[in-house]
């Protein structure tokens, strides 16, 4: 794998660190293996959905925390308490934390377990400061010179 320096971009262009920094941490990759697998999902221009297949754990076992442009899933499986005696075990009961880089103004608005399928919604809210709005362009003034 190659790695990449971003150091000239962080000398030459301001206000573009945080680019640099998600550029580095998608190349890196930090450990997330495939489990447990995800969709991420477009429902509208501002809506989003992450579902994550988490057969097996309860809803006390999971765990999501927001804390500003990250989302954290965590699960924790409960140790049993009786041993069990596979002849083939292909169903993982292991732990595991997968994090999410978020956008600017995105936002949890929900989660939901379901079939061994949680659903995280999210939703871009964009603040009206930082909306496009419309300049009108009126006549222009004649300042009398005296």
């Amino acid at each position: 794998m190659r790695n990449y320096d971003l150091t000239p971009l962080y000398r030459s262009a301001i206000g573009f660190d945080r680019l640099a920094q998600l550029a580095e941490h998608a190349a890196s990759n930090k450990g997330n293996s495939g489990y447990p697998p995800y969709n991420i999902e477009s429902l509208s221009e501002n809506r989003y959905r992450i579902t994550m297949a988490v057969a097996g754990f309860t809803m006390d076992e999971l765990e999501i925390t927001s804390e500003g442009e990250k989302l954290l899933v965590k699960g924790t499986k409960v140790e049993q308490d009786q041993e069990r005696k596979y002849l083939y075990q292909g169903i993982a009961e292991r732990g595991f934390e997968r994090t999410f880089q978020l956008a600017d103004y995105v936002t949890v608005v929900g989660a939901s377990l379901e079939n061994g399928l949680l659903d995280i919604d999210l939703q871009r809210e964009i603040p009206e400061a930082l909306k496009p709005r419309k300049i009108e362009i009126g006549r222009s003034r004649v300042l009398d010179a005296k």
